[in-house]
């Protein structure tokens, strides 16, 4: 971060950067760049992977069906927008152009590649205590390749550069994929890594403090 620089100064420069990115081939079909949003002194940023039609119409992250559900599940943890910053992968609607029909896909790795300097600035910039990456996508970017979602979910790993500790949970818009019983349980299971994500802000607060004492 650059010296007599806030967090709040940083990161409003980035993103203006970003909303002129022509880094990659996303920016032809673009609405906004959806550079993130919240609290940049937050100990704790959730990653997703990138922008649905909602998120591409208001230029902010997780505002549609997905949103209302991590909206829902953060509540339940006592947890608001406010205390925590939101954030995706990739900053542009990675989608298909059908005649005027328009529908999402996954971000290809070139687009992953083109737009990473951009999710790099940012957590370096915020310096998290604890990261949760909704979604295979995101913790495949921050935690290693490859990474398998109902294998691995709920585990925390110390090996991103970026904070302390780091753990995937399901994302949201997988969740809505599924009805009944289904439903109920996975989006429990993100209510309770939410939960563990708050906690691990609280032990992450001791470490650094014992980090300093020594």
């Amino acid at each position: 971060m650059p010296e007599g620089e806030s967090v709040e100064q940083v990161l409003t420069a980035l993103a203006s950067k970003a909303s002129q990115c022509t880094r990659c081939a996303l920016a032809a079909t673009r609405t906004n760049v959806v550079f993130g949003e919240g609290n940049p002194k937050s100990p704790l940023v959730i990653v997703g992977e990138g922008p649905g039609q909602q998120e591409d119409a208001t230029g902010r992250p997780f505002v549609g069906r997905a949103g209302i559900l991590l909206d829902e599940c953060l509540a339940e943890c006592g947890i608001t927008r406010k205390h925590i910053y939101i954030c995706n992968t990739v900053k542009c609607r990675a989608c298909i152009v059908e005649g005027s029909r328009v529908r999402n896909r996954p971000p290809m790795p070139d687009e992953l590649k083109a737009c990473f300097g951009w999710l790099d600035q940012q957590l370096e910039a915020i310096k998290p205590l604890v990261i949760l990456c909704l979604g295979a996508p995101s913790a495949s970017t921050l935690i290693h390749k490859e990474f398998r979602m109902l294998a691995e979910r709920g585990t925390w790993h110390t090996t991103c550069k970026y904070a302390r500790y780091t753990m995937a949970s399901l994302h949201p818009a997988f969740i809505l994929r599924h009805g009944g019983d289904a439903f109920q349980t996975y989006r429990s299971l993100l209510v309770g890594d939410i939960e563990a994500a708050r906690k691990k802000v609280i032990q992450a607060r001791k470490d650094a403090k014992v980090d300093l004492l020594q």
